[in-house]
């Protein structure tokens, strides 16, 4: 029998996990009530996402668009379903456009790739939702039409945003109309974006792919001599994808296959596995030791091998045999930190989402721009905030995700599942914050799974993040001698200073217990919320 959920651990924290037999979760709370009030319909957890997900692009545009890429992992009741909605890169696009730069650019049309977001509200609307998608967006649509106050975080990151991207074609008309950002508190209305939303739930999608929406999103390009076309558009499809797993603590632990980053945070519980992490306390300096080992080695595959799966070497699955996860446990060395080079991680903006219903069915869904507001480009009257992905191509000829026309980037934005023995659902979870996302799987799954931390606890605990070679950023609260003794490993440890945003990214997590009562943590961090019912 499993054991049970700790509930007298705990970490620095204003919340208690929340409990109740419907629960939604989601990066800002008028997000997370729109989800809800699906849920107060009759809707199911499909809808509830969805919901939630085209509220966020309104309430948490620092983080998400209509122009987004998503993607989502769905427990229908009785299996899990996997769906890439991102989207791939102009057909116009060619290397050798790019060859001069030293990298693929982070603003403007230049790194703009197909918008997929949309794609992936109808298509799961479709398959597994039970209210109208016009039902679905109506509160997207209030929030965009009548306002909504903008929340401390979100307004310092928009803050940021008009900074950084105030000279970009569409972005000061749509996200600073008076000429500065929103002020923390101050009501903001966009009600181009309500009209777009309306549309986009009338037509089910065609609109923003082959009608009206299209047209002006291609007519913004080729007024700016950008690649993208009303033909890309045209031919932009979600797919629906077989999920990537691996056995872990009595369960397993479910990711979306390539183009995303979720194999590393398989990859490096398999080691774990074989190092035996099981062992050694979870806040011990023996135990955070191995996992920062084992993440430097998944992410040192992730940067070499991991792409648009057409575009890979090989198989994904062959980084996840037994003999090759065994093979690189065995470099690690229990006393001292290695040196696994791989490339410096990009700040970005994602939001992450999750909803359960009494009817047993549960989605783990997640969005983003790529970096904060994404490109910049907002097409005008429209409120079509457009992602800047492309700027995850490399410019490194033979390498798998080298950049190419038509082709997916490779995505750092994940959803997970994780299924018990059984093979019953255990818990939707996932976490935000580009190469933090893999990094935080793996410490959620070890919290909860292996050690049976409520999930409050596990998204309140410190994190660490592994930068690059032997540097690793660890959260204040971790404790100080626990520091000293990773120094001592030979790791370069750097404490995050507490007054900066924070960069360890969110997290959001439903459980499930035996009774079908569902248990929902997000993060205390950020402006996240949990909802039960």
């Amino acid at each position: 029998m499993t054991s049970p959920l700790d509930f007298q651990v705990a970490y620095p924290s204003l919340r208690p996990p929340m409990m109740g037999r419907n629960a939604v979760c989601a990066s800002q709370p008028l997000a997370a009530q729109a989800g809800l009030r699906m849920l107060l319909l009759g809707g199911n957890a499909v809808d509830a996402a969805v919901a939630a997900a085209m509220a966020l692009t309104v309430v948490e545009p620092t983080g998400c668009g209509i122009g987004s890429d998503a993607f989502a992992i769905v427990w229908d009741g009785k299996q899990l379903h996997g769906l890439n909605a991102s989207g791939r890169s102009p057909a116009a696009w060619k290397y050798e456009d790019y060859a001069h730069l030293p990298a693929v650019p982070e603003l403007g049309w230049d790194a703009v790739t197909l918008p997929g977001a949309v794609s992936g509200w109808v298509e799961l609307a479709r398959r597994f939702g039970s209210l109208p998608l016009t039902t679905l967006a109506q509160p997207a649509v209030e929030y965009a039409r009548d306002g909504f106050p903008v929340s401390p975080l979100i307004g310092a990151l928009w803050q940021r945003g008009v900074e950084r991207l105030g000279g970009q074609p569409g972005f000061m008309a749509c996200f600073a109309p008076g000429g500065r950002a929103p002020a923390i508190g101050e009501l903001f209305r966009n009600p181009a974006q309500a009209r777009t939303l309306e549309l986009i739930a009338q037509t089910e999608g065609e609109a923003f792919y082959r009608g009206e929406l299209a047209a002006k999103i291609a007519a913004f390009a080729r007024q700016h001599n950008a690649g993208l076309t009303l033909e890309d558009l045209n031919n932009h499809r979600p797919e629906w994808v077989e999920l990537l797993s691996r056995p872990f603590a009595g369960g397993s632990v479910h990711e979306l296959p390539p183009n995303g980053q979720g194999i590393a945070t398989l990859i490096a519980l398999g080691i774990l596995e074989h190092c035996g992490i099981g062992r050694y306390p979870p806040d011990s300096a023996a135990a955070l030791h191995l996992s920062i080992e084992a993440m430097k080695l998944a992410l040192a595959d992730l940067e070499r091998y991991v792409a648009d799966s057409d575009h890979m070497e090989f198989e994904a699955r062959h980084l996840l045999s037994d003999a090759y996860l065994q093979q690189r446990a065995a470099l690690i060395d229990p006393a001292r930190a290695g040196d696994f080079v791989f490339g410096a991680p990009r700040q970005n903006g994602t939001v992450y989402l999750s909803a359960a219903d009494a009817g047993g069915m549960m989605v783990s869904f997640i969005q983003s721009n790529y970096m904060g507001f994404g490109s910049g480009v907002v097409v005008p009257d429209t409120g079509i905030s457009l992602q800047n992905r492309g700027a995850s191509f490399v410019l490194e000829p033979g390498h798998p995700n080298c950049l190419a026309g038509n082709k997916r980037t490779f995505h750092t934005i994940i959803p997970a599942f994780a299924l018990d023995g059984a093979g019953q659902p255990l818990m939707s979870f996932g976490v935000m914050g580009g190469s933090m996302q893999a990094q935080g799987h793996v410490q959620m799954a070890l919290r909860i799974m292996q050690h049976r931390q409520n999930p409050q606890a596990a998204i309140d605990a410190p994190r660490w993040r592994v930068v690059q070679g032997r540097e690793v950023m660890v959260e204040p609260s971790l404790d100080r001698n626990t520091l000293a003794a990773l120094r001592a490993m030979g790791h370069q440890i750097s404490v995050e200073d507490p007054m900066q945003i924070h960069s360890f990214g969110g997290a959001q997590a439903i459980m499930r217990d035996a009774q079908g009562v569902y248990i929902a943590a997000t993060e205390s961090r950020k402006d996240g919320q949990a909802l039960v019912y």
